[in-house]
């Protein structure tokens, strides 16, 4: 080890050895002094230091530090002389492998994340700084080593936030459609599968089984669908999936159907349970000219087609859908005259303290009082509205509606609540939704931080820059910005970047299943922690039982919203819960029967 430390002393440059004489006599160590210390400096340094000496193809190892033999688990006198592609173990076919070699061949600095394994096989993660240096004739590499193992998985568990779905490990919607457009919008040639299913009557299988036999079934159609070999398969909402296929004709697209479903005939098999699922298939085959995007929607107008007529088989897209359009035209008849007769209004679930339990806001939820189908959740009507341009006015009205009532709860509150509204990218593309809301809170009095704007998924795929401009002079007039259903694939880590957000939501299926599933609270663990770094309020979904507050509480999370603090009601309703709680009653009413999501 000896002779190596003196070569590291001597490789100290020049220009600082002739300056430490100059202060030496100011009281000041000489170099002689820092020259002797060194190899016990690098000796205990907490980071693992290796030097190498490039040997032709190889590197062999001249000296190790003891951090390094802390970090790898081998003693120093087994991996002298050896190269240190050992730590690679079998993977040494990462991509960061071929850049380090590069680098050295080169006699370049390099710096690389690898995966690498301990004497016991165990794995960490390795940040990796390599610095050449040339004694005489010989270049030696220095190589610092850091286990990055923690920060590795953080970023592993907060990526899968972002572009996988939690339940089913399938891609999530926004990652399946940026990725199919990364993928297939330049290959103006290729010729492109997209498949879309739907469970059918999925509602009554949660129902009849149980929620927990309703994940378990759409986790096993997920490993289906995975396992057939498709460039990309995702979950796109609830109970629907999507699938791409890269074809080498249109011919093979008939096998392709064939073969998804006849993997989704057989009965599925789950604790608890020996289901027989139905699906409903649309597909549409064509070349991603200008984007995936209208493909993919082809393949979801088949799919609603499809789902008319359960027993009709796969259906693929046609140009022209006369049942599709019917439908729309009908529905967009009955919203027409739902907006001139006011039959919208709004239901208000609160929002909680998780320590005090005081409530501090609420969230408004459109509901439309059909005269023959009564209450309506915006699952049923929201697309359409959008659609028709119908949103538009709707939204103006619904707005004006939730101020007005904000206004009228805050009016002798010493401590105001705040409400969040459901708004979606339509609204912001065609319409300037901050000089909107700038004139309804004129006209209400009411005061813009008590309105927060829930940001609906189709935002974040809009790179149009009036939308940012939009966020942004909302938030200079003091509106409340939050990302809705956090973790899903309804929004990503990108968004929390881009957008000047002020809350993010974890999910409701996140919440549903921290008891019993440990890799759910690693994912809400990373997004309060998220949260908290980024100085954004974080709001729970979905909190049903008092164990699940207790450990979202015990995580760090500050806002919680769910049947354990009430359901949503109408205004009047909310009013009088509200009295009682602030005078020390409690009202948190149970759900109502057959409720399963108070949003869609």
């Amino acid at each position: 080890m000896l002779p190596v430390m003196e070569e590291i002393r001597n490789l100290m440059p020049a220009d600082f050895i002739k300056r430490v004489p100059s202060i030496a006599g100011d009281g000041l160590a000489d170099t002689d002094s820092i020259r002797s210390i060194l190899p016990t400096l690098v000796e205990e340094l907490s980071d693992g230091i290796a030097i190498g000496q490039r040997s032709g193809a190889n590197s062999p190892l001249l000296y190790v530090n003891k951090s390094f033999e802390r970090l790898t688990g081998y003693a120093r006198h087994e991996v002298i002389g050896k190269d240190c592609r050992y730590l690679q173990g079998n993977e040494r076919d990462q991509p960061e492998i071929a850049r380090i070699r590069a680098a050295i061949e080169a006699a370049e600095p390099v710096d690389a994340t690898l995966r690498n394994y301990r004497k016991d096989g165990s794995e960490f993660w390795n940040s990796l700084s390599l610095r050449p240096a040339w004694v005489g004739d010989a270049l030696l590499y220095v190589a610092i080593l850091r286990d990055v193992s923690s920060i590795r998985q953080t970023h592993i568990a907060l990526d899968r936030v972002a572009n996988l779905d939690g339940l089913t490990g399938c891609l999530n919607r926004q990652s399946f459609l940026l990725t199919a457009d990364e993928r297939f919008a330049t290959q103006a040639e290729a010729l492109l599968l997209v498949v879309k299913l739907d469970v059918i009557d999925f509602h009554d299988l949660n129902t009849g089984y149980g929620f927990e036999v309703g994940d378990a079934l759409l986790c096993e159609t997920g490993r289906r669908l995975r396992d057939l070999g498709a460039a990309l398969v995702a979950r796109m909402g609830a109970n629907e999936f999507a699938l791409a296929f890269q074809l080498p004709d249109e011919q093979s697209a008939d096998a392709i159907v064939s073969m998804v479903t006849a993997l989704l005939a057989a009965d599925f098999v789950v604790a608890g349970a020996n289901v027989s699922l139905r699906f409903a298939i649309g597909y549409a085959i064509g070349k991603p000219v200008g984007g995936t995007l209208s493909l993919i929607r082809n393949a979801g107008t088949a799919l609603w087609a499809a789902k008319s007529d359960p027993l009709g088989g796969p259906r693929r897209f046609r140009d022209s859908d006369d049942e599709q359009a019917r439908r729309r035209l009908r529905m967009t008849r009955e919203l027409k005259s739902a907006v001139a007769n006011n039959e919208f209004v709004y239901h208000f679930q609160p929002q909680v303290d998780l320590v005090t339990g005081e409530w501090l806001g609420a969230e408004a939820l459109i509901r439309w009082n059909h005269p023959l189908f009564g209450s309506q959740l915006p699952g049923r009507f929201i697309e359409t509205a959008e659609r028709s341009g119908l949103l538009l006015e709707l939204t103006e009205r619904s707005l004006t509606t939730v101020t007005t009532f904000a206004r009228r709860i805050n009016a002798h509150r010493h401590k105001p609540l705040r409400f969040s509204v459901n708004v979606s990218a339509g609204e912001f593309l065609r319409h300037d939704m901050a000089e909107l809301l700038d004139r309804i809170l004129r006209q209400t009095g009411a005061d813009p931080a008590w309105l927060t704007l829930e940001i609906t998924e189709s935002m974040f795929l809009s790179d149009t820059p009036g939308v940012i401009d939009a966020f942004e002079r909302l938030r200079r007039i003091g509106v409340g910005l939050s990302v809705d259903d956090f973790g899903t694939g309804y929004s990503n880590l990108r968004s929390l970047e881009r957008f000047p957000v002020t809350e993010i939501k974890i999910d409701r299926t996140f919440v549903s299943e921290l008891a019993t599933a440990p890799s759910k609270r690693v994912i809400v663990r990373a997004i309060i922690e998220l949260g908290r770094a980024l100085g954004l309020t974080v709001v729970a979904e979905g909190v049903e039982t008092e164990a699940q507050r207790a450990m979202l509480s015990e995580m760090g999370c500050p806002v919680g919203q769910g049947y354990l603090f009430g359901v949503p009601t109408d205004e009047e309703s909310f009013a009088a819960s509200l009295e009682r709680q602030a005078t020390g009653g409690t009202d948190a009413a149970a759900p109502a029967p057959g409720i399963v999501d108070a949003k869609t």
